[in-house]
């Protein structure tokens, strides 16, 4: 009788502190992280790397990586 009383009072205890816990999180449990917001994506037709259309180099024929492989393809 003894051990189901100290199990009870270690589960209220237990209830207790993780209901504390949320009251001081407000609600949530976990902080979620700020999510990056996507950027299209497009393929270099030299080597078939995908980046974002920002940092593309445009080129006669489409997207390339970087300037050398816009020379290397479009000769």
């Amino acid at each position: 009788m003894k051990l189901a009383l100290l199990i009870g009072a270690v589960l209220l205890g237990a209830w207790l502190w993780r209901l504390g816990r949320r009251a001081s999180t407000g609600g949530k449990a976990k902080r979620e992280a700020p999510v990056a917001p996507q950027a299209d994506m497009v393929r270099c037709l030299h080597c078939a790397v995908h980046l974002p259309v920002a940092e593309a180099q445009q080129g006669r024929l489409g997207p390339y990586c970087s300037a050398e492989h816009q020379q290397l393809a479009e000769p």
